[in-house]
């Protein structure tokens, strides 16, 4: 604990397999990234930041929440994408003292998520995502602001990052940014909804996250091995992005936009997503 009485823990989730017949161009499976979940706490009380995808990721994460043996009195979800939020309602009901919050942007995201949900998540993950209706209340009505233990943290919408309508949780007396996915943190980004002047809406969103000055940043999407420094993950999805850029234009063919990516950025977990972002960059410039 640290002598602010606040502490943090990052729940990474690990890549799952996904039911998708093709494989990459490099002959690897497809996979769903590691999600991160983070759980902010006091002497008593915690908050949960951005509840995972599948009802065995939730389990672990309920557990080890249970384990603390604090009462959970907050789940945050800082974008509409399910593997942030699906699992949000079956952990509310597991801690019935917990209120689920988002932005009144992300919860009207959530409503479309929840609508394509068959269509496409109940595919690649079959049997594996519990019921996800929406419960969340809007931020908006707790003026931005979830209280724990006496300690403010503050919820800040920042636009689009990979999607639109996403936010991040500032957690000042921790120098910390919970922050969902404006920055990655080795794993390869989901551009999917980048197109369209997107790469350059989130780069306004990592400019205001810079802003806030923050030591430590938790990404969405991070490997377990790296730490939480916030210069770095900054500089590095900045790069990623800038990369995305200067590929397009360069590479006649999605499978050649890949394999520089790939040589860019050889550490990066999950090429999963890195090649359904390059098929869909690909098809959007046709």
């Amino acid at each position: 604990m640290t002598t602010i009485g606040l502490d943090y823990e990052v729940l990474v989730s690990p890549a799952i397999a996904l039911a998708l017949p093709d494989r990459l161009p490099d002959g690897g499976a497809r996979t769903w990234a590691p999600v991160s979940t983070t759980l902010i706490y006091g002497r008593r009380e915690a908050i949960l930041v951005d509840p995972p995808l599948t009802a065995a990721q939730a389990q672990s994460v309920a557990d080890r929440v249970h384990a603390t043996g604090r009462t959970l009195t907050h789940i945050f979800a800082t974008h509409a994408h399910g593997d942030h939020w699906f699992t949000a309602a079956s952990l509310a009901d597991r801690f019935p003292e917990a209120q689920v919050v988002a932005t009144a942007g992300t919860i009207e995201q959530m409503h479309r998520a929840a609508r394509a949900r068959a269509g496409f998540w109940d595919k690649i993950l079959p049997g594996q995502i519990p019921a996800s209706p929406v419960t969340a209340i809007a931020a908006e009505r707790l003026d931005n602001t979830l209280v724990l233990e006496g300690h403010e943290l503050s919820v800040i919408d920042v636009g689009h990052s990979d999607t639109d309508a996403t936010s991040v949780l500032h957690a000042p007396d921790l120098d910390l940014v919970v922050a969902g996915d404006v920055v990655y943190n080795g794993v390869h980004q989901y551009l999917v909804e980048s197109l369209d002047g997107g790469r350059d809406a989130w780069r306004q969103a990592i400019a205001v996250l810079e802003d806030l000055g923050a030591r430590r940043i938790i990404a969405g999407h991070k490997n377990r091995e790296h730490d939480d420094d916030a210069a770095r993950q900054i500089r590095q999805t900045r790069r990623y992005l800038t990369d995305v850029d200067e590929l397009l234009a360069t590479e006649p063919t999605p499978e050649r936009f890949y394999q520089a990516m790939v040589r860019r950025h050889p550490n990066h977990l999950n090429r999963s997503s890195l090649w359904g972002s390059t098929q869909a960059l690909y098809a959007g410039r046709s």
